[in-house]
């Protein structure tokens, strides 16, 4: 069945405060890497008291230059800046992996570019993005699936690690 963004999660607003987090839990645009790549250490800690709380299963998707296609799972608790935008999953409606692998690829990304606003550092329009349409296949079949793309992530992985020691 098809279905809107909007059905099946929401943008979380929780805080955390800043003081809480350290370099490795805290995101921002800068410590997100392209192309689905992950995340690295932040390089600087925000100076506001509170940023939005991140929780493991949240998918974190950079708002500014959405063609950098930024974009993680959280397996860790955190926070992050205002110009990333957590998406928390209706754990009773789509799994967190199944809805992140339903997002990772050029269509998401050319949508929320071509729906953005701004031209030089252009943003996702979010009210656009919760409008995103995703095919969500019973629970069973969502599991499926995202064992499948999750051990074929995990392979290369793993063999990325290979290359770079090499």
């Amino acid at each position: 069945m098809n279905c809107k963004l909007s059905e099946v999660c929401s943008y979380a607003n929780e805080k955390v405060p800043t003081q809480s987090l350290t370099n490795r839990t805290y995101i921002s645009t800068e410590n997100m890497l392209p192309n689905m790549g992950g995340i690295t250490s932040a390089s600087s800690m925000p100076t506001l008291n509170a940023v939005t709380r991140i929780r493991q299963d949240d998918i974190l998707l950079s708002n500014i230059r959405p063609y950098f296609q930024k974009m993680i799972l959280a397996d860790f608790e955190g926070g992050c800046s205002n110009d990333v935008l957590v998406l928390r999953v209706d754990k009773n409606k789509v799994l967190p992996e199944y809805l992140y692998y339903s997002l990772a690829h050029k269509g998401f990304f050319d949508y929320v570019t071509k729906t953005g606003k701004g031209t030089k550092m252009p943003r996702g329009d979010k009210t656009a993005i919760m409008q995103y349409e995703i095919n969500v296949p019973n629970i069973t079949a969502q599991k499926r699936i995202a064992t499948i793309l999750s051990s074929l992530d995990k392979k290369v992985k793993s063999n990325n690690r290979t290359n770079d020691n090499l």
